[in-house]
């Protein structure tokens, strides 16, 4: 049976009304842990009292 270890990383959003996601530091950081043998499993928005997005999480997996 495989083994699998998981990781999250939290992205905070940015402007006014914090709905912006710096995509390029985003494509970054996947493609680096992608490259590390992380595979993208899940984003997952968290949103603020006010509804707007305020980060958002990735969630990753690889086989131990």
């Amino acid at each position: 049976m495989d083994k699998w270890e998981y990781k999250s990383i939290k992205f905070e959003t940015k402007g006014f009304f914090s709905t912006l996601l710096e995509i390029e530091d985003f494509n970054f950081k996947l493609n680096e842990l992608g490259n590390e043998g992380w595979e993208l499993v899940s984003c997952i928005p968290i949103g603020g009292s006010d509804g707007q997005t305020v980060e958002v999480t990735a969630v990753f997996k690889r086989k131990k």
